[in-house]
């Protein structure tokens, strides 16, 4: 803390005993009364902050989760709270939860995803090297057989396996080029065959 942080708490300090004497001094006559209203305001006050501290936890569980409108050729996903697009497919049976990322030109999965979607990892051969924010990573190239959305089905679908940190898979232009329409219409991600 700096001295005019000090300062102010010190000013502050004061200003609120001068206050709460002055509160103190004109209300002695209902001093229960007073006290009870403080509380009162108090816990409004307590509840004012919690809640906005905590509206992403809460958010989540008052608005509706993200769901997937999966309508003949046409899937339809909202925004996520976070403003991104997530789509689950099945990879190989295994469903297998995508970053919808326009700008990564291939499907990308990390390992964890595609240890899970059946693929040997172990056995790889790293040989791929792709640029990504966080640098250069190493990847693989795999066919899937089999990747489902909502009954829509593909195979022989080519996936690379990211040996770097990856947090979130990601399904990118070599998925989405699949669908004849790639859109963005009032906040929700349209895809139609």
């Amino acid at each position: 803390m700096g001295d005019y942080e000090i300062g102010r708490f010190i000013y502050l300090a004061i200003l609120l005993v001068a206050v709460g004497s002055w509160v103190f001094v004109q209300n002695r006559q209902s001093l229960g009364k007073t006290l009870q209203m403080f509380a009162v305001w108090g816990f409004i006050f307590l509840g004012v902050i919690a809640s906005y501290g905590l509206w992403q936890d809460i958010r989540q569980t008052v608005r509706p989760q993200q769901n997937v409108a999966v309508d003949g050729g046409r899937v339809e996903v909202p925004r996520a709270p976070d403003g991104h697009y997530y789509l689950t497919l099945d990879v190989n049976g295994t469903p297998i939860e995508f970053l919808v990322d326009t700008g990564a030109s291939q499907v990308v999965l990390n390992e964890s995803d595609a240890r899970r979607a059946g693929i040997d990892t172990g056995n790889l051969a790293y040989l791929g090297r792709a640029q990504t924010a966080n640098g250069e990573v190493r990847t693989a190239s795999v066919w899937i057989d089999e990747m489902s959305l909502g009954g829509i089905t593909d195979t022989g679908v080519r996936v690379w396996v990211n040996k770097g940190a990856l947090d979130q898979s990601l399904l990118g232009m070599g998925y989405l080029q699949r669908w004849s329409s790639i859109e963005i219409r009032n906040g929700a991600l349209v895809l139609t065959r």
